[in-house]
């Protein structure tokens, strides 16, 4: 008996492994499927690559695919001549173990590690006997996260060589009814295969099945055929109710996204790290995406502007409002940040908290945005007293959102922070387009529409999370849960939050809000799972390593 190993990192949690890639030559993929459905904002993705080693002597085959950074792989099998080989979950601390005897005895493995903005990298290989085929199928799930009003599927298709069977099938069932949708992405191009987008009220299917010859004339292929993706973009039908919620079986789904929202006035303060590590490119894209966001702002925001080193340096010591006179000398200000020094993040965000919490508007929202590439290097150094420090000043008043600029930040401390004050973490890549990327987590959070939003339901069991600190323009609100003893009659949902002055309340249904067996019982279930997963993850800001073991017989 011997073992192939290989163990999956989720998250984004990268390994620094050695790993020499067998000779793609020595094999044909002779088909490379994938085929994703995506039922109510929930995508399961299957790719299947079909393989023969044509050499007279066994040689390694290698599965090597790109999976979004969001996505859980659910399931991964391998068959060889008829014989399945399926995955076995293990532990984080036995799969560490496990997998690093595996490599010390020269055992085949594999990995998933960060691979770019939005994409995670999943590799292994199999030792296959003389002229036999191997079948890989992995499986993996996420739910299509709604920003700026869309969401997007990522396709990424890359199988190393021209495919005589390849093909990409997407089918998009909603309800309610699929109002735009467009097809992007690198492997949108016409002189590929023709992509047919069938659409109906509820239903949008993607076909991809480009030649071989096809294969080899997108922009980045070649000899070693496709290496690039579908990027399929869609939004439903929205309105002013309780949204649209969906039950099978005892499970539901509620969809919370409502429209002819009056926008809420904001206090934001922004703070910008200006130690020594930004110098350079880093500096010149913040100054110049500080300086676009600032003229984004509404006239009744009120916004503050906090640099810092191995000091903090606030613009002004309270809010302004963002009039024309005080946003021109923002910019002026904006324009001349310069790096120097070492980086206390800690004495950054405590001023900042500060700031906030001493200048509360009635009917507003508050928001702390951080932006830095580096680790403490000044004042308090450890994290976790940083965090703790953090969480008591801010105390569940309004959201911190941790931006992290590079591949070197230590972003799982960012990212705990954000979590433990109701925001996100985003890492920046240091790419041309920096600024951009900045203006773009901007433009989300740009417009909150609610504050403290409450999603209760009576009759209702086992709930995702249900407190939300803001709701944004172009967002959604994604809830899951159980009905008590499947009783639909005694199952009552509402929303409560705060509009500005006011108190608003939506339990407003419609035809569409309640839709019974929409989704299958194993979607809807495997939905709620897939969710209270990953709040339990962020909860506990673990990375989350998996373990899949195959025992095959030589």
């Amino acid at each position: 008996m011997g073992k192939i190993v290989v163990q999956l990192a989720l998250l984004g949690l990268m390994l620094a492994v050695v790993y020499t890639l067998p000779n793609k030559e020595d094999w044909d993929i002779y088909k490379y499927h994938i085929n994703s459905t995506v039922t109510d904002g929930y995508a399961i993705t299957i790719i299947t690559s079909r393989v023969v080693n044509r050499r007279d002597q066994p040689t390694e085959i290698e599965f090597h695919v790109k999976i979004p950074k969001n996505a859980f792989i659910s399931q991964f099998k391998m068959s060889i001549e008829g014989q399945m080989y399926d995955g076995v979950v293990k532990a984080k601390e036995e799969a560490q173990q496990q997998y690093s005897e595996a490599m010390s005895r020269g055992q085949s493995a594999g990995l998933v590690s960060s691979v770019g903005r939005s994409l995670e990298e999943f590799t292994t290989s199999v030792t296959v006997a003389a002229h036999q085929k191997v079948t890989f199928e992995l499986t993996h799930e996420e739910l299509l996260k709604r920003r700026l009003g869309q969401y997007e599927l990522q396709i990424y298709a890359r199988p190393m060589q021209p495919v005589n069977d390849f093909k990409i099938d997407v089918s998009i069932y909603e309800q309610p009814d699929i109002v735009f949708s467009e097809v992007k992405g690198g492997l949108n191009n016409p002189n590929l295969a023709t992509i047919g987008a069938a659409e109906s009220q509820n239903q949008l299917d993607v076909h991809f099945h480009p030649t071989v010859e096809q294969q080899t004339l997108c922009g980045a292929c070649g000899d070693d055929g496709l290496n690039g993706d579908l990027v399929i973009v869609y939004d439903v039908f929205r309105d002013d109710t309780l949204g649209h919620l969906k039950e099978s079986n005892g499970f539901f789904v509620h969809h919370f996204a409502p429209t002819g929202l009056a926008r809420i006035s904001k206090n934001v303060i922004f703070v910008i790290d200006q130690s020594g590590s930004m110098h350079g490119r880093k500096m010149r894209q913040t100054r110049a995406a500080l300086v676009h966001i600032l003229a984004d702002l509404a006239t009744d925001d009120y916004f503050g502007l906090i640099t810092f080193d191995h000091a903090v340096h606030p613009w002004k010591r309270e809010l302004v409002q963002a009039n024309e006179h005080n946003v021109g000398i923002a910019k002026e200000f904006a324009r001349t940040i310069e790096d120097r020094g070492s980086t206390d993040i800690n004495s950054a965000l405590l001023e900042g908290a500060k700031m906030l919490n001493q200048n509360p508007r009635d009917g507003s929202a508050s928001i702390l945005i951080l932006l830095t590439d580096g680790d403490p290097t000044s004042g308090e150094r450890n994290p976790v007293i940083i965090q703790k420090n953090v969480m008591r000043a801010i105390n569940k008043k309004f959201p911190l959102y941790c931006l992290g600029f590079g591949h070197d930040v230590n972003f799982e401390f960012l990212e705990k922070m954000s979590l433990e004050n109701s925001g996100v973490a985003r890492r920046i890549y240091d790419d041309t387009d920096a600024d951009l990327q900045l203006k773009g987590f901007y433009a989300e959070v740009a417009t909150p529409l609610l504050t403290n939003v409450m999603l209760i339901y009576e009759g209702g069991a086992n709930l995702t999370q249900t407190n939300f600190s803001h709701y944004y323009n172009g967002s959604e609100i994604v809830v899951a849960g159980q009905i008590t003893d499947n009783n639909i009659e005694t199952f009552s949902p509402r929303v409560v939050a705060i509009s500005g002055n006011k108190h608003v309340e939506f339990s407003e249904t419609n035809s569409s809000t309640v839709m019974t067996a929409s989704m299958s019982e194993s979607n809807t279930r495997r939905l709620w799972a897939y969710l209270t997963v990953k709040q339990l993850l962020d909860k506990e800001y673990v990375q989350c390593l998996i373990e899949y073991i195959f025992k095959l017989k030589h």
